[in-house]
């Protein structure tokens, strides 16, 4: 199989040696190349909405640009991962992201490689995403669905009743599975940005674009039944769960939206 697994990276970084890995420079119009990093202001592209698109400006580029069987989407970061058992040195976990064999053996039986669905437990999708960023871009995302895609609305609703997602824009699927996506997605995203003032929010809330992809991910994907395998993602730096979970509370029961990533 021919895949290409886009690595969407802003900064110089360590990369995995197998060859399906791609690092794809975002957001690279404007700033100092990465030397051998493809920068995705070339082609036809969206790089300068990187502050808004996020990872998604790499994904239009691959959609555009880029010629293979299978195309998928990971981050400097966040690797899909067959092991049981992660160790905590990022030097190990390079050794343990997906490889070449292991991807060709999962989508050999699926349509889709995903990560593993992230579960909030005391909230649903909407809630959290409601008590944590600004709700209306989501909700007119929403009202774009009901005239142009009114078959995806049923599960759009079921954001509002489900406390699990595949998170981060992580995929692998087919080519031409990717351009029926990308096609529907970035349609959606823009009719949002005409109908939403960006300048209304912060920097950090401005990159609402690239959130409300994660939410339609599961949304595209239900409504068309579409088979799929999950894999569990790999942190290459360790998260600080007791900070993560301190500001997931808050937000839910103080209605302070978070300001940062964490």
């Amino acid at each position: 199989m021919d895949i290409k697994l886009l690595v969407a990276t802003h900064k110089k970084y360590q990369m995995p040696s197998d060859s399906i890995y791609i690092p794809l420079h975002v957001g690279a119009e404007g700033k100092n190349p990465i030397e051998g990093f493809i920068p995705d202001n070339t082609g036809e592209n969206i790089s300068t909405k990187n502050p808004y698109y996020c990872e998604l400006t790499g994904l239009y580029w691959a959609w555009k640009n880029l010629d293979a069987e299978y195309i998928g989407l990971c981050h400097y970061r966040r690797y899909f991962s067959m092991a049981k058992h992660i160790p905590k040195s990022e030097d190990e976990k390079f050794k343990l992201v997906l490889n070449n064999k292991q991807a060709e053996e999962l989508l050999s039986s699926t349509e889709i490689i995903l990560p593993k669905k992230r579960n909030y437990y005391i909230e649903t999708i909407y809630n959290h995403y409601k008590h944590t960023m600004y709700i209306e871009p989501l909700d007119i995302a929403g009202q774009v669905l009901q005239e142009k895609y009114p078959e995806y609305v049923k599960e759009f609703e079921g954001l509002k009743h489900t406390t699990k997602m595949h998170a981060f824009n992580m995929f692998i699927m087919k080519k031409e599975m990717l351009d029926k996506y990308c096609t529907w997605l970035f349609d959606i995203l823009g009719e949002v940005e005409k109908r939403v003032d960006t300048s209304q929010y912060s920097d950090f809330h401005k990159r609402f674009f690239g959130r409300i992809s994660e939410r339609l991910l599961d949304v595209w994907i239900k409504t068309n039944h579409i088979s799929y395998k999950e894999v569990q993602v790999i942190d290459m730096q360790n998260i600080n769960w007791a900070n993560k979970i301190k500001s997931f509370l808050i937000a839910k029961f103080t209605g302070k939206r978070y300001e940062k990533s964490f």
